[in-house]
């Protein structure tokens, strides 16, 4: 599956997540206006990160949401991501639970200033194949927004 459509497919799985929601009336109400049978992800996490309006969320603001979570401002940007920027988000989203956006980030730039140079998003793929997937050495416990991770 391409890059795109891989994330095209993760915003459809949220906002039918989304489309679970039943209203909660009474004591129930607290913090959250509904109650929710996700299949995806853990909704109220994403919720309450991401200042989600119940009451008007849309696909669009799914497709918002996905491209945040996957280190874009928004969708357009990703949408305008080269094949390689898109392929280390795709990794970044799918092992969000070993490692999250900032700390990557962190541990590029100083692999870049120890190296004196600039590593584009294909080396950074490969970096990432090594030291995440298959090295793991982030001994990490990081929030996952995905229920499961059989992606």
């Amino acid at each position: 599956m391409e890059s795109i459509e891989f994330f095209k497919l993760q915003a459809k799985n949220l906002f039918r997540d989304f489309k679970t929601q039943q209203k909660l009336s009474g004591e129930k109400t607290r913090e959250f206006n509904y109650e929710y049978s996700p299949k995806h992800f853990h909704i109220y996490d994403v919720i309450y990160d991401y200042g989600i309006d119940e009451e008007k969320f849309t696909l669009m603001n799914a497709q918002h949401v996905i491209a945040k979570i996957a280190g874009f401002d928004k969708w357009g940007d990703l949408a305008k991501a080269s094949f390689s920027e898109l392929e280390l988000a795709k990794l970044l989203f799918e092992h969000q639970d070993k490692i999250d956006i900032l700390s990557w980030n962190f541990y590029i730039a100083d692999a870049q200033e120890m190296n004196e140079q600039l590593l584009d998003a294909e080396v950074q793929v490969g970096i990432f194949e090594q030291v995440v997937v298959e090295e793991n050495i982030f001994d990490m416990v990081v929030q996952s927004y995905l229920l499961k991770h059989d992606l």
